[in-house]
């Protein structure tokens, strides 16, 4: 049965967003006494929510704080350097016309996530954008995908995620649906095999030829 539903995460996998991110990290913890991190550093935390990305760079103390001086910098800078990643729009388009439902599924800041989505074109093809805030979830928790199946109201054998990480796969098979990822993203295709992810691709314009196949 091919996919009727298309759950995407959206940094690493739908857009490039790591320089607006390591601005942010490095923005942020210096007011805390702590070096601003290398790109490659930001890359390693990221994923699991901003909460526990900032727990690799702060013990638990000054997070709250961190938290808030980052989510402030990034408000102010979100829209000047994300950019789509190759093949994404052309993806979205394309599912769209053929009946697919798509949803952005991120630990990104919800309202950040529809500003982006909005911004770069993507809104008009998707049905919902699900981030952190929303629900008192986060991936890879199988509530949220519990909440999200239910809001899109399909069912978890004609679902798929597109992710770039292990938290991504680890998300859809806690939810009962399958995970193909691209390696545009945090973790390469080693991680990814360990992880289990069920596809791995080098990008979306690939992942989009087999997709065609699987609809």
């Amino acid at each position: 049965m091919g996919f009727r539903t298309i759950l995407l995460d959206l940094d690493g996998t739908l857009v490039d967003a790591f320089t607006t991110i390591h601005r942010a990290y490095g923005h942020t913890l210096p007011h805390f006494g702590r070096p601003a991190p290398t790109m490659a550093e930001v890359r390693r935390a990221v994923g699991g929510g901003l909460r526990h990305a900032m727990a690799h760079f702060l013990p638990e103390a000054s997070i709250d704080e961190a938290l808030a001086v980052h989510t402030a910098f990034t408000d102010k800078i979100l829209l000047e350097d994300v950019q789509p990643l190759p093949g994404a729009l052309t993806l979205l388009q394309t599912l769209h016309a053929q009946g697919v439902t798509l949803a952005v599924y991120t630990n990104k800041h919800a309202a950040a996530s529809r500003r982006i989505c909005t911004h770069l074109g993507f809104s008009p093809f998707l049905t919902g954008v699900y981030g952190a805030g929303d629900t008192p979830w986060l991936k890879p928790q199988p509530e949220l995908a519990a909440h999200v199946l239910g809001e899109l109201r399909a069912d978890p054998a004609t679902t798929l995620l597109i992710g770039d990480s292990p938290f991504d796969i680890q998300a859809a098979h806690n939810g009962g649906f399958v995970c193909w990822c691209v390696t545009t993203g945090t973790h390469d295709a080693a991680q990814l095999t360990s992880a289990r992810a069920d596809r791995i691709f080098s990008g979306l314009p690939e992942l989009q030829n087999a997709l065609q196949a699987a609809l």
